[in-house]
Order: structure tokens, then C-alpha cells, then sequence
């Protein structure tokens, strides 16, 4: 029997400013006229494979009466693509014959349900990874120990806990690790929370009362990815069967200005589908929101011996103590784009859709 794959579109997208009018869905030259929907696809690869911008594919199906729910597709469907009297682009999907499963679920609690995303790149970061400050990780419940006196504990040992604990709930073990530092104000905007272990409560402890003394939460040990320590933290960890993996992609209301101040390789430059560290958080992004990422040109120096690059003309200045002429400063070229996919208060995770030039810690970000 086939397996229920769903698609959960976008049924509505917020357009910034004048672009409303301005954006016309414009396909590509090798747009299939048919493709049959297989296990494993993506909302984002189909859509690349008919738009150069695939965030906007729910236009396509916007444009089409025949569909009621257009969010909700399965392997074997065909899906046509046709025009109508106006030349729009139509994308209408032909029905498997034969439906043995229900058409109702809208959560991801289906192993094999399409993601909007690869589940598999971000899925660790809405699981786990954090961005907290200092005030909330002080405010955390933190390691008191394990049954065995020992520095590092196994994955077989208990940990206890300075706190009362959801009994049966799965609980991340955390470092601090590196601030996110804003390049532009030198403000913290937050701390990475370095994953140590993951664990699942056995006992809940109690707090002390009258007649009773303090027990302390017991945790077993799950799974270890570095040495667990005595004052680590603890924080619950999401359900990873009730996961937002599928995420209504818009454009933001407002404009948007910042920096990409981190990656999560550790490395200054990235690739397509890597996940970037922002120093914007929820107060101006939500998770949907597709931004352009930009590139500074370098300035030039427009001087008595032609123009040359500020770099160079500053190397000169030392020699000659004087280039003369004005320095221009050269525009940003858009260099890829990215969809955030989680926020904080202060700092934002998205991950890279599209890449023009390498992508690299320090550039800016933008309205599309």
C-alpha cells in the first residue's frame, strides 16, 4: 500500500511593500508538463523543478478552481501543468484511483509526510540547539551528579537534578558554549547551548516541604556526545513527532536589516541547505520568512591616477601619504537567499535556500 505523503503549502504569502503588484510567477525554461509525485520528495524540490523562486509555488495552485486542497498530494499522483486563457501557469494534480488512507492529518506525525524542508538538516535545531542569555541559562536546572562518583558519566549511569522534572519526558544536558556577539553594536545577543547528552526522567523528584526533605530528579542516560559534567543544564527537549516542519513562507511586513554573525559548521563561508546564525530575532522574524542575503562591493577610491580599490588606495596612503579623490562606495549584490526557521529573542536560525556566490559569515540580510 502506498504511504500517505503530505504536503502542507503555504495557502497565503505576505508580500513587502510594492513587490505585491510586482511579482509574477515566472517558470522555468525546463518545466516538466507532467511529474509523478514519488516517496521522499520535498515541497522544495518539486517546486524548483517550476520555479525559479519556489517559495512561491503556492501561486500556482492559488490560480487553479479544481483543486480544494492543494496541500495534500501522494506518490503516484500526477501533476499537470497547463495555462490558462490569460497565460497563467496552472499546476493541477490527477488523483490516484484508489485512496486507502485518510485525507485529515495536518501534523507531522507521519514518519513519511513531506517536510517543507529536508527534516533531516534542521531537525537537530528545533529538537535541540538553543540561543539563550545569560540570565535564562542561570535560570536553568543544572546537573547535581550521577549514582557513581565519577567525572564523566555513561550512557548506562543516572543523573541527578537540582529540580523537579517531567516524569517520563525526554531532557537535553547542555553546556554554555561560544556568545553570539552582534558585529555591528558589539551587544550579546545570546549563548550557544552546546548538547551534551540526552536523557529520559525516571523519577520526578519533590520539592522539600515540612515533612519531607528535597529528592532530587533522576535521569537516565540516553545518549552521550561529549563529557557529561557536574553544574550542566538541563532543558526539555522538544517532541520530535510534533516537529514545525512545515512552515507557511512569506515575506516579512516590515524591512529588514542585519547580519548573518555565525554558521553552525564553524566555518566563515557556507553552502547551500548549511544553517546560519542571525542577529535578529522574533521581534522582527518568524520562522517562514524567506530574506536575500547581500554582499558589500568594495569601495574605490576615484583618485588623480584613476580609480582603485580603498584597500589598496589605504596600502598606498602609507607609501605616499596622499591617493586624493573620493571614495565611492560600491552597492551590495545579492549573493543567495535563505528561509529562518527558528527564532529567539535576539537571534535568529535560518537555513540557506539558494546560493549565487559562496555565502559568508558577515554578510547582509534583507527583504527579498
Amino acid at each position: 500500500m502506498l504511504k500517505k505523503i503530505t504536503l502542507i503549502i503555504a495557502a497565503s504569502i505576505c508580500w513587502f511593500s510594492a513587490s505585491v503588484l510586482a511579482d509574477v510567477l515566472k517558470l522555468r525554461d525546463n518545466a516538466p508538463m507532467t511529474y509523478v509525485v514519488k516517496a521522499g520528495d520535498t515541497l522544495w524540490d518539486i517546486s524548483g523543478l517550476y520555479l525559479n523562486e519556489p517559495w512561491l509555488w503556492p501561486q500556482l495552485w492559488q490560480m487553479n478552481p479544481q483543486v480544494d486542497n492543494p496541500h495534500l498530494i501522494y506518490p503516484g499522483d500526477i501533476l499537470t501543468l497547463t495555462f490558462d486563457s490569460e497565460g497563467r501557469p496552472v499546476l493541477a494534480v490527477n488523483k490516484r484511483a484508489v485512496r486507502l488512507t485518510p485525507q485529515t492529518r495536518t501534523t507531522h506525525k507521519n514518519p513519511d509526510a513531506i517536510a517543507t524542508l529536508p527534516l533531516g538538516i534542521i531537525r537537530p535545531f528545533l529538537t535541540y540547539d538553543q540561543a539563550l542569555s545569560q540570565v535564562e541559562i542561570d535560570a536553568l536546572p543544572y546537573i547535581l551528579g550521577s549514582n557513581r562518583a565519577s567525572k564523566s558519566a555513561a550512557e548506562t549511569q543516572t543523573l541527578y537534578v537540582n529540580n523537579e522534572l517531567l516524569q517520563g519526558a525526554a531532557y537535553a544536558v547542555y553546556r554554555q558554549g561560544r556568545a553570539y556577539v552582534d558585529p555591528d553594536t558589539g551587544e550579546t545577543l545570546g549563548y550557544e547551548t552546546r548538547l551534551v547528552a540526552t536523557a529520559r526522567v525516571i523519577r520526578g523528584g519533590s520539592a522539600a516541604t515540612e515533612i519531607s526533605a528535597f529528592e532530587p530528579a533522576a535521569m537516565q542516560v540516553l545518549n552521550i556526545t561529549r563529557e557529561i559534567r557536574q553544574g550542566d543544564k538541563v532543558i526539555q527537549a522538544y517532541d520530535s513527532q510534533s516537529l514545525p516542519v512545515h512552515f507557511l513562507m512569506t515575506q516579512p511586513s516590515i524591512p529588514i536589516e542585519g547580519r548573518i554573525i555565525s554558521a553552525s559548521s564553524d566555518l566563515r563561508e557556507v553552502a547551500k541547505m548549511d544553517v546560519v546564525i542571525l542577529n535578529r530575532g522574533e521581534q522582527e522574524l518568524k520562522a517562514g520568512h524567506m530574506l536575500g542575503i547581500y554582499r558589500q562591493s568594495p569601495t574605490v577610491v576615484d583618485g588623480r591616477n584613476g580609480p582603485v580599490y580603498l584597500e589598496d588606495a589605504t596600502k598606498l596612503q602609507k607609501l605616499m601619504r596622499d591617493v586624493g579623490g573620493e571614495a565611492i562606495e560600491m552597492p551590495k549584490e545579492k549573493v543567495g537567499e535563505m528561509m529562518v526557521f527558528k527564532t529567539s529573542e535576539k537571534v535568529s536560525f535560518a537555513i540557506v535556500t539558494q546560493t549565487i556566490a559562496p555565502v559568508r559569515v558577515g554578510d547582509s540580510i534583507g527583504n527579498l
